[in-house]
């Protein structure tokens, strides 16, 4: 990727228990599987801690730490206050991917993928009106008016879509050149 380029944005939406965490599994390794570098972020509530009590990266933050790396051979993980608007994390922490897949942030203006199953608790898709609805995944006989809608397991039409709309300057198989 050229590390001028600032990666896209897409927003997984949907209500609870809709599928959006399969979708966004699904979406990840299909781009992944076509040579796209695909980062994934998935919205939490404050109340959110992974950085268990009593762990040492814990007891280096509470020691006044401001930030504590946690480093492997193949991973890291980074635990650090950052209280920056979350558009702005996406592309500080994720700066260097082609796409950024995110589930939640519902209420940003930023690309939507709708996800809405009939087996869903809820009555009604929530951004069938939204402008920034680019596609619907359902299993049901909803259609968004004018926007692509993809069955549940058609994810590789979605992704078409998804390479085809945001990915389309990028080549994330070999090229010459």
């Amino acid at each position: 990727m050229d590390s001028k380029k600032i990666p896209r944005v897409v927003l997984i939406v949907g209500k609870s228990n809709s599928g959006k965490t399969t979708l966004m599994e699904n979406m990840i390794r299909e781009l992944s599987a076509r040579g796209f570098r695909v980062g994934s972020v998935k919205h939490a509530h404050d109340t959110f801690d992974f950085d268990k009590q009593g762990k040492d990266s814990w007891r280096h933050k509470n020691a006044g730490a401001v930030a504590s790396l946690i480093v492997t051979d193949t991973k890291v993980a980074l635990v650090k206050e950052d209280i920056r608007p979350p558009e702005e994390k996406f592309f500080h922490y994720l700066g260097d991917m082609d796409l950024i897949l995110v589930e939640g942030f519902k209420t940003f203006c930023l690309p939507k993928i709708e996800v809405f199953r009939k087996e869903s608790p809820h009555e009604a898709p929530l951004y069938l009106e939204d402008p920034n609805l680019v596609a619907f995944v359902t299993d049901t006989d909803i259609r968004p008016g004018e926007k692509p809608c993809f069955g549940l397991e058609d994810v590789g039409s979605l992704a078409d879509l998804v390479e085809q709309h945001f990915l389309g300057s990028i080549s994330g198989r070999e090229c010459n050149g």
